[in-house]
């Protein structure tokens, strides 16, 4: 199992040169990938244009949104053109988590139609597939850049509907939950991929929240709850609780996903201190 750090891109107050930092200690320490996470309603960098900083100070480590929430982005084309660019950018460095969102502030603030969101996902999923073919849409050079190889398309989602669009594209990301949830997305996942007629495996991503250090539990529980607050504060206070604030917590965490045939799992910060890669990176023994 490939072991992912999150970039502090979703953390309020994280500072341009943090984010730059982290990236590139996260390269040199041997994290798989760079996530990020994706809200309109809060105080969050947007995560197409974090890891674009991301990818202009580092060379060869993976580029991931786990997830962005599409629906309330408009058209298909694009999001596709964007999603080209930083594929064009990075040398092919991105993987696209991708899932239609839950919140509908975030909807109501970009002028978009909550309940219509599965159909629009839908959609935009095939004008995105239409784009990176090269279809020219009746214009001559089509909508560029052209990529070589368009960036992987993981759904994320634990409806039915998510795993059959899972395993019409690359595989499925978990947003969040514990090893053996994982395991039954898994399942699900593979008996979608199998009914799609689907050869090969597909790719997994899970997610999960770490703080390491002296200021760990204070950094999770004002991160988090606040993240999270509009689930409630006894549901926010849970996420906040289940984050781990301790090396050996961390790796019980990893053993655990990769015990459940977890393909990456990305180890998202409540902290945005740089110095946190190299904590986590110590407690997993890497780099």
């Amino acid at each position: 199992m490939d072991v992912g750090i999150g970039l502090p891109a979703a953390i309020p107050g994280v500072e341009p040169g943090q984010l730059l930092e982290w990236s590139r200690r996260a390269e040199a320490r041997g994290f798989s990938s760079l996530a990020t996470l994706d809200r309109i309603v809060y105080p969050n960098y947007e995560p197409l244009i974090a890891l674009a900083a991301a990818a202009a100070v580092t060379e060869r480590i993976r580029l991931a949104t786990t997830i962005m929430i599409v629906p309330y982005r408009g058209g298909g084309a694009l999001v596709a053109k964007q999603a080209a660019t930083l594929q064009h950018l990075s040398g092919g460095r991105l993987v696209l988590g991708l899932a239609v969102g839950g919140r509908e502030d975030d909807f109501d603030a970009n002028r978009a139609d909550f309940h219509g969101r599965g159909k629009a996902f839908d959609a935009q999923l095939d004008d995105m597939r239409r784009v990176w073919s090269g279809e020219d849409f009746g214009y001559a050079g089509g909508v560029g850049p052209e990529v070589a190889e368009p960036p992987p398309v993981l759904i994320g989602g634990s409806a039915d509907v998510a795993f059959r669009r899972a395993a019409a594209h690359d595989g499925w990301v978990m947003g969040g939950g514990s090893p053996d949830q994982f395991r039954a997305g898994a399942a699900k996942l593979a008996e979608a991929w199998q009914a799609a007629g689907r050869d090969g495996e597909p790719r997994t991503m899970a997610l999960a929240y770490v703080a390491l250090g002296e200021r760990a539990d204070d950094a999770a529980q004002r991160y988090l709850g606040h993240y999270y607050a509009w689930l409630g504060e006894e549901v926010a206070g849970a996420i906040a609780g289940s984050a781990a604030k301790d090396a050996d917590t961390v790796r019980a965490y990893v053993q655990g996903f990769e015990a459940a045939g977890c393909g990456e799992l990305m180890l998202m910060p409540c902290d945005p201190d740089p110095g946190q890669v190299d904590l986590l990176a110590d407690a997993l023994g890497i780099g």
